[in-house]
């Protein structure tokens, strides 16, 4: 099963705006293996939110986005739950990793 099929199964569907942005963020990992959903939701989601941070994007024109960068997140664990042997080990990784953006935004910051 393809990243893209598996999604179409999610319930409840996401919004048509939503979803298109889900998939334009995932771009070629659609057409990938539903077995590595986890890592590529992950690896969209993490990019979403760094560019947001980047561009210290806080206005509505960035709900979209903000709202893509959560559902993606929400996917690569429900993806990870799949495999409940593995959950905690992904769980403690995908934390380390969101928790990095927060430092490397806080770094770009500084002078």
């Amino acid at each position: 099963m393809t990243l893209s099929a598996w999604l179409d199964a999610r319930r409840p569907e996401p919004p048509a705006r939503l979803r298109a942005r889900i998939d334009a963020a995932l771009g070629e990992a659609l057409t990938g293996d539903s077995e590595d959903a986890a890592a590529a939701c992950l690896r969209a989601g993490e990019q979403l939110a760094r560019t947001l941070l980047r561009e210290n994007a806080t206005s509505r024109d960035s709900a979209l986005d903000l709202l893509a960068a959560d559902a993606l997140v929400t996917y690569a664990f429900e993806a990870a739950s799949e495999r409940p042997s593995e959950l905690a080990a992904r769980s403690r990784a995908a934390m380390t990793r969101i928790a990095v953006l927060a430092t490397e935004s806080a770094t770009a910051g500084e002078p």
